[in-house]
């Protein structure tokens, strides 16, 4: 069973030295655990009980395609309408707790690993009943009154004639992953949407590599990335950098940002990442 880093804010002590790992550069934006304190959270309309980590958001001259949120619910809060724009797509997933989501009418028991996909238009709803008991049915355990963190990642979604994409739930613990060709599994990516189906115009998926393993090149491409670190640590390469990270640290990739990364154990290295994909490259509008 895999564990998934929650932040819990607070605030560092007045003893502390300033000097973290923060850095904000031309191709990439790495934003450490270390800084996700109180007073950078922000309320959420229409959320109650509610905080956000707002990590990531389009940005002009730099990436555009997508926004990302940590979501801390305290028990008894939650959303009854979190999606105001019906244009947008989202995935939650669940690090922390558990959450009761309503979607198109069924209703879903979400734990940590918990993943649902929010289709454009979809009618959903969240809320954390743990105080009431509630929560653990499709997921591991129960965490009866304790706060439920997510990641939520939110998109404007493309649409593509003769498509069409469908919510879905499922869980990190029930998805196989797959091996990256030549590795004997050392690098394997969870999928929870089938590469070839043109319906999806992201992806966000569960990256592992066991200690040791690397990605052996620099992935130079048009594809925009937000990976949160699930687990584990590594070396990561961007652009001409090789920057340390560990479970909780957010890196974000503009288009084109060379990567690459050394997993330096002593546990397996994961991350929740996010890509734009399947769609032409619009040049009118």
């Amino acid at each position: 069973m895999s564990n998934y880093f929650s932040p819990e804010g607070g605030l560092p002590p007045q003893t502390q030295l300033l000097t973290d790992r923060a850095v904000v550069k031309e191709a990439y934006t790495v934003i450490p655990k270390g800084v996700l304190r109180d007073i950078v959270t922000s309320n959420l309309p229409g959320w109650t009980n509610t905080r956000a980590w707002i990590i990531a958001r389009p940005i002009a001259g730099f990436a555009t395609t997508f926004s990302q949120l940590i979501v801390e619910v305290a028990p008894g809060g939650g959303s009854e309408k979190p999606e105001a724009e019906a244009g947008v797509e989202g995935v939650l997933f669940l690090t922390k707790g558990t959450l009761t989501l309503t979607l198109d009418g069924e209703i879903h028991h979400l734990a940590a690993g918990g993943y649902a996909y929010l289709a454009a238009g979809s009618n959903w709803k969240v809320s954390n009943d743990s105080a009431r008991g509630g929560g653990g049915g499709d997921g591991d355990g129960d965490s009866a009154g304790e706060a439920a963190s997510f990641q939520w990642i939110r998109k404007a979604y493309e649409p593509l004639d003769g498509y069409t994409a469908k919510s879905f739930v499922t869980r990190d613990q029930d998805v196989e992953p797959r091996p990256m060709p030549g590795t004997n599994g050392a690098w394997a990516t969870t999928r929870f949407v089938d590469p070839d189906d043109l319906a999806h115009d992201m992806h966000v998926n569960i990256v592992t590599f066991q200690p040791g393993a690397s990605i052996p090149f620099a992935e130079t491409h048009v594809m925009e990335h937000g990976l949160f670190v699930l687990e584990g640590k590594a070396v990561y390469r961007l652009n001409d950098d090789w920057v340390e990270v560990e479970a909780g640290d957010f890196m974000w990739l503009r288009a084109f940002c060379p990567q690459a990364c050394y997993a330096g154990g002593p546990g397996n290295f994961r991350y929740l990442l996010y890509k734009d994909v399947n769609r032409q490259i619009r040049l009118t509008h």
